[in-house]
């Protein structure tokens, strides 16, 4: 590539862009006889060029023609989602494909989709036809493994992902499978390719054996240009000299892939590593990485499968892992959903008669708050998000039944309960019926052409500029309050003025089309808040995994120490408890507690009427999930 520099550059200038150069490892030389001083560029595969546009004298980059033409981000900014069923493969939720690495019996399929749909997967992955190394192994089923998976989906609601070989056998499989997977030793059988492209179908495209990033992008451009958008890559793990493993999972690709292009990523780590004992650390690492998702091979009797049982996990290590990435997801800014399916479905049945069929949802605040993230991680973005101006008017709403759900901030992990909507719920005859958990992370949000040196005054919500106080504290600016977040960076575009400044989510400035300045300013990096969801009822149907409950013991002495003994008695985990004043008894409380258990289920009804015996009253606040 070739950088221009400014017209009368001094020497002096010149030599300090050649000082930066060498510096990040680009290797240059100065282009004679032109108009302007240049010089010409070249990196290493995949370094980025985009911060050559900031070196000190340079007014352009000229790059070559990107061949990504319709992968590239250049053409395509926005992440593509794929959509197979309810299903939306590179959204904030993490999507998990799992199932048998080959279809073997219709027993055995259907045994390890209810396990895997159990514990959360999403999609169900089986081969009908395998292509395999040796002419004497397993060959898979054919069209009755096709046959197979079509009932898998029917019984279980599970859509079904399965490898196409060849041309001939596309249309055929049509008829039975929802995602069309391209294996690694296909990714470059383009007349393949070219087939799935004009099928339409969502295509999961493999990495080849030893397919360096660019070709693989340039297989899926072989799809896009068919006329076929949706397309999902995945990282399978490519060959090299290490005999430890089965072969080497590139972590490196899913943040190059991100920058490159705008299609989803998945990773592989059961091919990456063919040892069962290293895929649930290599998936850990993946999600860390940034991957949209995971596909999991996954065997009720993996000593008996007909291949690759070794890199199988059983059903309850697939169970534990999707606890664990349960954990690591809000870390990345993303949601592993455990209810993703029935929560889907939910959605869609219960959708009111509305000319647009969407289910409407109202959050406090403006539109790029975090609450408005979480809305749209629980419910997906089959709804409408409606904001609204306080958590009162959030309750009020859903309370007169103008929206089916509310959402509003709970707990923050720093500053403790919200306490006012706690108050709200006994206000209220709502409930709460689900929560979400979102990492809160700040950013430094201005104008395009603002530089931080610039910046005199910085627009927030008072909460937010205490949470960022660290980094404000070196600074010298005016901090001005305002009633959200997402409202300050409004403020900052209308008010047009490159001196000022926002703090707010990266959300909230793509919305305005605001720039980040510098990203992950909060003081503390475990800053967690977690979200209600209010409603009458919940979406799906339980057993639940959380209960909140409010109660009043009285003042007698041991009363609160019996109500928490007898918790201990009848082992439920206590995970919250909170005492609040009684309003209009003054020294007297209230208890809120929250419990890893459903306490309306049939199985812990004799818990809530202990309880009730325990206490001079009680309210259930919500079973959820």
């Amino acid at each position: 590539m070739i950088l221009v520099l400014e017209n009368g550059i001094g020497a002096e200038q010149k030599a300090h862009v050649c000082r930066l150069l060498k510096r990040d490892g680009w290797s240059f030389a100065e282009v004679q006889g032109g108009t302007s001083p240049m010089f010409e560029v070249a990196g290493k595969p995949g370094q980025d060029h985009t911060r050559l546009r900031e070196l000190p004298g340079v007014v352009r980059v000229i790059a070559p023609a990107d061949p990504l033409k319709l992968a590239g981000r250049e053409s395509h900014p926005q992440d593509t989602v794929v959509r197979v069923g309810d299903v939306m493969v590179g959204g904030d939720r993490l999507v998990v494909i799992a199932g048998p690495c080959s279809i073997e019996s219709r027993e055995q399929a259907l045994t390890i989709a209810e396990e895997v749909k159990r514990f959360g997967a999403v999609l169900f992955r089986g081969g009908a036809y395998k292509p395999r190394s040796s002419p004497y192994a397993f060959q898979g089923m054919g069209e009755e493994g096709l046959k197979i998976l079509a009932e898998v989906r029917e019984k279980t609601g599970l859509r079904t992902v399965s490898e196409v070989v060849s041309p001939d056998k596309a249309e055929l499989m049509l008829q039975y499978v929802d995602v069309l997977q391209i294996g690694a030793r296909n990714m470059q059988n383009f007349e393949l390719l070219k087939c799935v492209g004009k099928l339409g179908k969502p295509v999961l495209l493999k990495r080849g054996l030893s397919a360096t990033i660019e070709e693989w992008l340039m297989s899926a451009e072989y799809i896009l240009a068919e006329g076929n958008p949706n397309v999902i890559l995945c990282e399978r793990g490519i060959r090299t000299f290490e005999p430890y493993t089965r072969n080497t999972l590139d972590l490196s690709a899913i943040p190059v892939v991100k920058r490159l292009t705008h299609l989803p990523i998945l990773v592989d780590p059961s091919h990456a590593t063919g040892i069962r004992e290293k895929v649930a650390p290599m998936a850990r690492a993946a999600v860390a990485a940034g991957a949209d998702g995971l596909t999991i091979e996954v065997h009720d009797e993996p000593e008996k499968a007909l291949s690759d049982g070794a890199q199988s996990l059983l059903p309850e290590q697939f169970g534990q892992l999707m606890r664990d990435l349960y954990v690591i997801a809000p870390v990345v800014g993303k949601q592993m959903d455990l209810g993703y399916l029935d929560k889907a479905e939910s959605v869609r049945r219960s959708r009111p008669g509305q000319a647009d069929g969407m289910l409407r949802v109202v959050f406090p605040g403006e539109s790029g708050t975090f609450s408005h993230k979480a809305c749209t991680q629980y419910f997906g973005n089959e709804m409408i998000a409606v904001p609204m101006a306080s958590s009162r008017e959030v309750f009020g709403v859903v309370a007169a039944g103008d929206a089916r759900f509310g959402l509003v901030p709970m707990e923050n992990s720093l500053s403790g309960s919200v306490h006012e909507n706690y108050d709200l719920l006994l206000e209220y005859e709502l409930r709460i019926v689900g929560e979400v958990m979102l990492r809160i992370q700040y950013c430094l949000i201005a104008h395009p052409d603002t530089r931080i040196d610039q910046i005199t005054r910085v627009y927030s919500h008072p909460d937010v500029l205490r949470q960022c106080r660290q980094f404000l504290a070196v600074q010298r600016w005016e901090q001005v309050s305002t009633t959200d977040e997402a409202a300050a960076v409004r403020m900052l575009k209308e008010r047009g003025d490159a001196t000022e400044a926002a703090i707010a989510g990266r959300d909230a400035a793509e919305i305005c089309g605001m720039h980040v300045i510098e990203e992950g300013i909060e003081t503390n990096p475990r800053n967690y808040t977690r979200f209600g969801v209010i409603g009458f009822r919940p979406l799906t149907a339980g057993p639940y995994r959380k209960t909140s409950l409010i109660y009043e013991t009285g003042n007698r002495p041991g009363a609160l120490y019996k109500t928490l003994g007898m918790f201990a008695d009848k082992g439920v985990n206590l995970v919250k408890l909170e005492s609040r004043p009684l309003h209009g008894k003054p020294w007297e409380y209230m208890f809120y507690v929250d419990v890893e258990a459903d306490l309306e289920s049939a199985a812990n009804r004799s818990v809530l009427d202990a309880l009730r015996e325990m206490t001079d009253s009680l309210r259930v606040l919500g079973c959820y999930s």
